[in-house]
């Protein structure tokens, strides 16, 4: 009998919770093969089988949380539970068989005739697809294949399709209107009014890790505004010959990135984070750039930041957004950072105080680019791409002078991008 339990998380890890079984009990799996998915604060990750064989027992249900090193289930060698049994040996006896009769069978019951495809087709589908046929109570027969097995996007687009006329379905016949009353007008109803849904363990730790920021960090917020238009100068005049030599795009996040360093190297207590009565200044420049995800926001960092060019920045921050979105980071890639950068400008939000990513003591914001009058040196007014920076930060450790002077040195680094080469 061959165990499967919880593998190692990374570090400071614990416990997960099982998320999903892809495989039910008396099923044949391959050594290897994905057979529980196991969701941690920070990532969903599956689980492999150790070697080929047959699920034997689940000793853990989904939504259940477990720890490292716990049992998850038995399997057992062999093939499947529900093959069919071989056929007997040529020279075994042959039973005595009844004397036959000219009286027909009768008919199986219609509810057997029906189950007949049903079975078979279900036979075909795999277990994620039974498991969202099972969530909308509908049977694999109902659902029409685009190939020839029954795929998550078969059973998505008959469920969009058919949504409507469930709905219409559903609704009450027409009836005669009722008298005039003072009383509220009768609801109509065309599905719940509510669904509750269990917070994934991701969901979870994000709220209580937020609460937790807010009630132990004396934290306040400080704005500033910088004019993006040299920045944008700088990509338009240079794009091309970037893409070109680099093979990826020139963004904004690689110019705030290292100007968040700069500034960091001069007002260190922004790089740092409490520790019981300590105050443990960080020496690298670990970067954090928030990323949202269908799981939820997650924060992947970029590891000695300072020792990376802008196109090493820009290549990094692609594929760990792709990564995350596609639940893909492993845990040690968000573990670790010293201080974070969110773009909520993406979103289109104008301003936003963001909350701190415990333990670090700071937060930069970017917000939208939106065109403002501003008045020039010379007195004249002009419109500028102009975006709001929010820079959170815990007052316990970081002065409010280091806080607007931190805010100022990237303001100033943007505005004059030259800064960034001469480190000035």
């Amino acid at each position: 009998m061959t165990q499967i339990v919880v593998p190692t998380l990374g570090e400071s890890v614990s416990e997960a919770t099982v998320a999903q079984w892809l495989k039910k009990e008396g099923e044949a799996v391959k050594a290897d093969e994905p057979i529980v998915e196991l969701e941690t604060d920070k990532v969903t990750l599956e689980v492999n089988a150790p070697a080929d064989g047959v699920i034997v027992k689940i000793t853990v249900g989904e939504g259940e949380t477990v720890e490292v090193g716990a049992l998850l289930g038995e399997m057992g060698e062999g093939a499947a539970a529900n093959d069919t049994p071989a056929a007997p040996a040529k020279d075994e006896a042959p039973k005595e068989e009844a004397p036959k009769t000219v009286e027909a069978a009768p008919a199986p019951a219609k509810e057997e005739v029906a189950s007949a495809p049903e079975a078979s087709a279900d036979a075909k589908t795999s277990p994620s697809v039974r498991k969202m046929l099972s969530d909308n109570n509908l049977e694999a027969a109902q659902v029409p294949a685009s190939g020839e097995r029954l795929s998550k996007e078969d059973v998505q687009k008959f469920i969009a399709d058919n949504k409507g006329a469930k709905a219409a379905s559903l609704s009450p016949p027409p009836s005669a209107p009722a008298p005039a009353s003072d009383a509220h007008p009768p609801r109509t109803e065309t599905g719940p009014r509510e669904e509750r849904v269990r917070m994934t363990k991701l969901r979870q730790v994000i709220a209580t890790r937020l609460k937790e920021a807010q009630n132990n960090a004396a934290m306040l917020t400080t704005f500033n505004e910088v004019d993006m238009g040299p920045v944008m100068e700088l990509r338009k005049a240079y794009q091309d010959q970037f893409v070109k030599k680099h093979g990826i795009k020139l963004g904004f996040m690689s110019f705030f990135v290292k100007a968040a360093i700069n500034a960091l190297k001069e007002f260190p207590a922004v790089n740092a984070e409490i520790d019981g009565t300590d105050i443990v200044y960080k020496n690298y420049y670990d970067i954090g750039v928030a990323v949202s995800t269908p799981q939820g926001l997650v924060v992947p960092v970029i590891r000695d930041a300072d020792q990376m060019s802008m196109a090493e920045i820009e290549a990094k921050i692609v594929d760990l957004g792709v990564r995350a979105r596609d639940g893909k980071l492993s845990i040690d890639e968000m573990t670790g950072g010293t201080f974070t950068i969110t773009n909520g400008g993406i979103f289109g939000s104008m301003l936003s105080t963001p909350i701190l990513n415990a333990p670090q003591s700071a937060i930069l914001g970017m917000h939208n680019i939106v065109q403002r009058p501003m008045v020039m040196p010379n007195g004249a007014i002009e419109a500028r791409p102009i975006m709001y920076l929010a820079h959170s930060y815990d007052h316990r450790i970081i002065d409010g002078r280091e806080a607007v002077s931190f805010l100022v040195r990237i303001k100033q680094a943007i505005e004059d991008p030259a800064r960034l080469v001469l480190d000035v």
